[in-house]
């Protein structure tokens, strides 16, 4: 008996269906920032369920508030007699919000203790309860923390003696100004202009100016070849690859702390990828392009300019992601034209990335592509209000209340003037980084596919040098020290005093810079971080030295500098560093 033919005829309404979908997602996406309320709502559901059928945790819930109030209640005691009283709770290292010697009288005290006994107890409301998932536990964790932020006292005249101080001591000009700098703000956002203050920061003059020709351009990145300044050079080339979702500047800032300028000093021709700042036509980029058009592409222009048979390459952020996905094709592939890899601040292994990571998971990143498929890319603007929530005390509430209630604005410097000038992410490549390193984890566990063929970081066995900083919100140290349990290769690991931006912009000079150091030789015995931590020497100063010394190790006796470009080759100066790509607005 013959089975009925299988109905493969065409839903006339999926693609009106799929649109519409799409088109509301991208709706909610745009109110809500990014952020998916039907996530956020099952992480509270999973959380307030699991809590309402534990009544041992709700019985330790409740003597635990007993004992916070009869604290509060012990400490308003010996107070009263002595200002200088034991607080009932210190604040967090780094919590500066009651560090003015004002908060210690009475009634701001009692604010200020109230609040962070409150803050203690609901840590322990929204954590360590049996049957919650980790991610929904922290999501919760995170949230509630967002809302009592908001509600600090130190963001209300009433509450705020440093602000009551201030008023008085300015006459209230501290608001007027605050007012001013606010209407400015307003301004500019409405406009569309970059942040106040930025203009004295111009790209090309006095921030990205070290020398340099454009030696190439495609449709995804500009080469740019920097210009010798010394009169003989190591034989390996130095390729850096930045991240494209931000400038590449940002490793050749003011002269005084350019990296760029560092390494040319010590001897090193340098090379830099200058990423194309995407827009709607570009919504079909995806990772592969970015490999290709980007490093390999790169690696090729420096091998006919230079003739060097080998580079030392460097990937910052998601650059180095990417490079060390480029490195493990190589290797798979027999391509030997890499000596060195160098990682900044770059994860390989996406299991533990933070609290970014409560921003990836599938109803987010649902919500993300549908805003992304509507414009074909990710805008900087809603890139940066993620990176804001993450720091909301440093980044929104200390602004608002210096700025706009003290009346004291942070002068712009080069690296703040860099942090606003963003880039987008096109939509097939962001939706792909998301899904197959963030959510799936591919890269680290084996399933990352290049040219349609599995790549893996066992292959890396060039001496590596990564580079994690202490306090880093985008790519946690942690994750970054991860690379030791996937490849096998000599690496020396850095973990640098600042975040993410200002751990790796550390010249030699900067005031109270100190890293810590080890290196694990090839194919050795790989510890945990912390056991790392506690292994690695301390030292005082930059690492900018430590990976110089590096490089020369790995490298060849030195040569006279190459020629700026090579015209005989197809690879003339077609410009001027910095180039027309870091101007894109």
């Amino acid at each position: 008996m013959a089975l009925p033919a299988q109905n493969t005829a065409v839903d006339p309404l999926d693609g009106i269906a799929e649109t519409l979908d799409r088109a509301a997602g991208a709706a909610i996406a745009r109110a809500t920032s990014g952020l998916s309320p039907a996530t956020l709502a099952q992480a509270f559901s999973d959380w307030a369920l699991h809590l309402a059928s534990a009544p041992g945790k709700q019985m330790q819930l409740g003597a635990k508030m007993a004992r916070k109030y009869a604290r509060l209640f012990d400490y308003a005691l010996r107070s009263a007699s002595d200002p200088d009283a034991k607080p009932a709770i210190e604040p967090l290292p780094q919590d500066r919000r009651f560090s003015d010697p004002i908060w210690k009288q009475t009634p701001f005290n009692l604010l200020s203790q109230a609040f962070l006994l409150n803050q203690q107890w609901w840590h322990a409301a929204t954590t360590g309860i049996g049957g919650v998932t980790s991610h929904h536990e922290d999501m919760v964790e995170f949230t509630v923390r967002q809302m009592l932020d908001t509600l600090a006292p130190t963001n209300f005249l009433a509450t705020n003696p440093v602000l009551q101080r201030k008023i008085l001591e300015t006459g209230g000009q501290c608001l007027v100004d605050g007012f001013r700098y606010l209407f400015e703000d307003m301004q500019h956002l409405v406009r569309g202009l970059p942040p106040v203050g930025t203009e004295e920061f111009r790209v090309g003059e006095n921030v990205a100016s070290a020398k340099g020709k454009v030696v190439f351009r495609n449709r995804l990145i500009e080469l740019i070849q920097y210009e010798p300044t010394t009169d003989k050079v190591r034989p390996e080339p130095i390729l850096i690859v930045p991240a494209w979702i931000m400038k590449y500047y940002i490793l050749d800032l003011s002269p005084e702390n350019s990296l760029v300028r560092w390494l040319t000093s010590q001897g090193f021709t340098v090379f830099m990828i200058s990423w194309h700042n995407p827009a709607s036509d570009d919504r079909d980029l995806d990772m592969d392009a970015y490999r290709q058009m980007g490093p390999m592409a790169a690696l090729d222009v420096i091998a006919a300019i230079t003739g060097a048979t080998s580079v030392h390459a460097a990937g910052y952020c998601l650059g180095g992601t990417l490079l060390a996905i480029a490195a493990a094709a190589m290797a798979r592939d027999g391509d030997e034209r890499l000596t060195s890899v160098t990682l900044f601040a770059a994860q390989t292994e996406f299991s533990e990335p933070g609290e970014l990571g409560l921003f990836i998971d599938e109803g987010q990143l649902n919500l993300l592509e549908n805003m992304m498929w509507s414009q074909g890319f990710l805008d900087t603007s809603q890139m940066g209000g993620a990176f804001q929530i993450l720091q909301s005390n440093d980044l929104v509430w200390s602004r608002v209340l210096g700025t706009y209630l003290m009346g004291e604005r942070v002068p712009m410097n080069d690296l703040m003037a860099w942090n606003a000038d963003g880039t987008r992410m096109p939509y097939t490549m962001h939706s792909q980084y998301l899904r197959r390193l963030f959510l799936d984890d591919d890269l680290a566990e084996g399933k990352y596919k290049v040219g349609g063929r599995t790549i893996a970081l066992d292959a890396l066995h060039k001496p590596m040098f990564v580079v994690g900083t202490e306090r880093d919100h985008v790519a946690p140290w942690h994750s970054v020290y991860k690379i030791h349990h996937l490849a096998p290769a000599e690496t020396t690991f850095i973990l640098t005093s600042g975040g993410h931006n200002a751990g790796i912009v550390s010249e030699p000079g900067h005031k109270g810079r100190r890293y810590r150091i080890l290196t694990r030789e090839a194919g050795g015995l790989s510890f945990d971080a912390d056991e790392w931590l506690e292994r690695a020497a301390e030292k005082q100063g930059s690492w900018w030295l430590e990976w110089g010394e590096w490089l020369e190790q790995h490298s060849g006796e030195p040569v006279a500098p190459p020629s700026m470009g090579a015209a005989d080759k197809g690879y003339a100066p077609i410009a001027d560093a910095p180039g027309h790509y870091v101007l894109e607005r």
